[in-house]
């Protein structure tokens, strides 16, 4: 792996916060992603399922975790199911985990091959009443490709439907919304990553770029520090495309005059960075430029500072809306009239600033929240706000991501340029 190892001490921790959630004779059962296909004999590169990593630390396909709080012996309270190599896999695909190193990684004692787990579980499963499960609960999940999990919970409700089935992600929801150091530290060092990247093409961009070699630019720098890549695919947004929230194309040529978004984070450790700044092309805002992008840091100060344990997702959106219709009418892009004559739900605001202020981050770059409990210290949130002017081709967005502490939240971000003055001035050596 390119990372460092986590201290095995957190995946330890992780699984006695999950164990103390679990009421009694409950087994829970995690599976790894699969690695996915592409075509012929091709394949993706493998992604870790996250809740898995989260209380193991294992990034290995084919894995499998069983926690048994419960059990009859000491022994079988965790265990972790691994792949078995061999010769020709080491060949083909390189070294895969000992039980040692699987020991030594999660904290697990009981470290068993994969090929072992229905029999294991068949010794155990008929001592529990409950089995706990994972699916991909999140809010925002639209896909419709068959997860290993998605598999494992059907063979199992086959094999044992006289059990009671429970949910691990209202659990694990919760959980994960709160980090530790540890994931504190690794979410850091992608930020930190990624601030390199953004200041290697403060350097590079110039007009007549295309979109494509700043993205270039970007992968060339993560790679060389160790990240595991793109924590998402980038956005590298020129001119009108600014306007576009999710422009992924990157397949434009940079033209003087015009502003470039920049949407891009990197990953390490599994953990992912999300950083979003504005950029003029030639080096120097124009008078336009420099007006829009002032109104959007005010809204970013603003949200920073309200970003506080207490204030519930929900609200805090809204207010952060109020704030940013008050920079709208300052632009001229409507009036205090048009606003108290609005259709209320369709409020003018939405044609400039059409999406979410703050996401949780993590080991999911939209990481697993409810959006129906508070803001607490230890939580890590995005705060992006935007203004998008279709008729002008002005696209602009900041984002930071911020640690909620007791009082004002830390800026994990603080060391990457964000002032106009310090962009034009990186810009022009």
């Amino acid at each position: 792996m390119r990372y460092q190892p986590f201290p095995s001490d957190l995946f330890v921790k992780n699984r006695a916060k999950l164990v103390a959630e679990l009421p009694p004779k409950s087994i829970a059962l995690i599976s790894s992603n699969d690695i996915m296909p592409t075509n012929a004999d091709g394949s993706m590169g493998f992604k870790q399922q996250t809740d898995l990593f989260y209380l193991s630390g294992l990034d290995q396909e084919e894995t499998l975790l069983l926690i048994y709080p419960d059990a009859p012996e000491p022994h079988l309270k965790e265990i972790a199911f691994i792949r078995e190599t061999s010769e020709l896999i080491a060949i083909w695909e390189g070294h895969k985990y000992t039980k040692e190193e699987a020991t030594a990684i999660s904290g697990i004692k009981n470290i068993q091959w994969s090929s072992n787990f229905e029999a294991v579980l068949k010794t155990l499963i008929y001592s529990a009443e409950t089995i706990f499960m994972i699916d991909n609960e999140h809010m925002r999940n639209s896909s419709l490709v068959e997860t290993q999990n998605a598999r494992l919970v059907k063979e199992i409700k086959v094999k044992y439907p006289l059990h009671t089935f429970g949910r691990l992600a209202p659990i694990l929801n919760t959980l994960r919304m709160k980090k530790e150091p540890a994931e504190i530290k690794a979410l850091q060092q992608a930020i930190d990553i990624t601030e390199s990247g953004f200041r290697r093409i403060l350097a590079f961009t110039k007009p007549g770029v295309w979109e494509n070699e700043i993205e270039a630019e970007f992968i060339h720098e993560f790679i060389k520090m160790r990240s595991g890549g793109f924590a998402y695919t980038p956005i590298i947004a020129s001119g009108a495309n600014a306007c576009v929230l999710h422009y992924i194309e990157n397949e434009r040529i940079c033209q003087d005059g015009e502003l470039i978004l920049l949407d891009v984070g990197a990953s390490y450790g599994n953990y992912n960075a999300d950083m979003t700044r504005t950029i003029p092309v030639n080096g120097k805002f124009s008078a336009r430029q420099r007006q829009v992008y002032l109104a959007v840091q005010a809204v970013l100060n603003f949200a920073t500072d309200l970003m506080r344990p207490g204030i519930y997702w929900v609200d805090y959106q809204k207010q952060v809306e109020k704030f940013m219709e008050g920079e709208l009418i300052n632009l001229g892009l409507f009036s205090q009239n048009d606003v108290d004559n609005q259709d209320p739900n369709n409020p003018i605001f939405k044609k400039y600033f059409m999406h979410g202020v703050a996401h949780h981050l993590g080991l999911d770059v939209h990481d697993i929240w409810d959006k129906y409990k508070p803001f607490e210290p230890g939580m890590v949130l995005t705060c992006e706000p935007g203004i998008y002017i279709r008729e002008e081709g002005i696209g602009i967005r900041l984002e930071n991501n911020l640690l909620i502490t007791d009082g004002a939240p830390i800026n994990l971000m603080a060391n990457i340029p964000i002032d106009i003055d310090e962009i034009e001035t990186l810009m022009s050596r």
